[in-house]
């Protein structure tokens, strides 16, 4: 079979229409990362009709126990297709192992450091290749995370990005029983029993986690502990990142607070830059959790327009910002 790329054996895999969409799904074997038989999937979202239309590049990555369901649903319906339908070129990867990206043969030792030193860029680089305009990338919760590893360990080139997007992510939320030594030590011994999260089990999604992540976990957070890989101190290269980003996070969202997520958002250098704090205490209509924020019935109004917004190069300020800044205004007029 013929390579749909010259950086790297790629697969096209299928080729339908859904309703009003096209989508076309590739199989990536980048072949960069110490274990070869890693293969990537990689779906790309068009217009039907219009499959050689390429408007501006958005790449989109799920979180934990996720796959490329979190962004459109086989009835097309999510934020992928409604920013296709906006007139963006949208590409959906899913990490090692998950939804129709097999499982490699060290499966359980996949990391986010190893989809951040190796998977992302492979990505990064067929999507360039079918598309050379610098592409705006958006992860949610994990896929966020993921991000900011490659970005502040250098693996991916901030020329390339157009902006970032980060929903529900973060890494500074205080688990202070894994301090203790003793107790991260017979965390550790107990997950190494295992290798793979069960995300129907654990009630958190319909696809399994590789154990290396929960173990990656552990270290991030125990005492010394720091957001980075042997070889790179992820938390200290974001002070070096400068692309435009956009921080989402909600009120209610438990398992990613508000405070630990603009830790993160803060740690960036970027200037070009806004933090948006979802719920009705900041004026929004609804109360949204960790998956809420991107998939509900009420973010279809009031959470994807904002993005749409931010892709397209517009600022616009949540509505509490906006309200205090009209009547700020007002009251300078009077």
């Amino acid at each position: 079979m013929q390579s749909s790329s010259e950086l790297f054996p790629v697969a096209l895999m299928s080729a339908e229409l859904r309703g009003d969409l096209s989508e076309d799904v590739y199989r990536l074997k980048p072949g960069n990362s110490p274990d070869f038989s890693v293969e990537l999937a990689l779906t790309r979202l068009g217009l039907a009709g219009q499959e050689r239309a390429r408007g501006v590049p958005v790449i989109l990555l799920h979180g934990s126990f996720s796959n490329r369901r979190f962004w459109y649903s086989p009835g097309c319906i999510g934020l992928a297709p409604y920013l296709v339908r906006a007139g963006f070129d949208v590409w959906i990867a899913e990490m090692r192992g998950h939804g129709l990206s097999p499982r490699n043969l060290a499966y359980r030792d996949n990391c986010v450091a190893h989809y951040a030193r190796y998977d992302l860029p492979a990505i990064a680089a067929f999507v360039a290749e079918q598309n050379p305009v610098p592409a705006h990338w958006l992860g949610h919760s994990l896929g966020g995370l993921t991000l900011a590893a490659a970005l502040g360990g250098g693996h991916l080139p901030q020329a390339g990005i157009a902006s970032l997007g980060l929903f529900g992510a973060e890494v500074s939320r205080r688990h202070w029983m894994l301090k203790v030594p003793p107790v991260e030590w017979v965390a550790r011994l107990a997950l190494k029993r295992f290798a793979v999260l069960s995300g129907a089990r654990l009630k958190r999604g319909p696809e399994d986690e590789p154990v290396g992540i929960a173990l990656e976990t552990l270290r991030w957070h125990r005492l010394f502990g720091r957001f980075g890989d042997a070889e790179h101190d992820w938390w200290a290269g974001l002070q070096a990142v400068t692309v435009p980003l956009l921080a989402v996070a909600s009120d209610a969202d438990r398992q990613c607070p508000p405070e630990a997520c603009r830790a993160l958002f803060e740690r960036f250098a970027s200037v070009d830059r806004e933090f948006i704090n979802l719920g009705r205490g900041q004026g929004f209509e609804h109360e949204y959790d960790h998956v809420q924020m991107l998939v509900s019935k009420p973010a279809q109004s009031e959470v994807w327009p904002l993005v749409r917004r931010w892709l397209e190069g517009e600022r616009q300020s949540p509505p509490r910002e906006a309200q205090e800044q009209s009547a700020a205004a007002i009251a300078v007029v009077s």
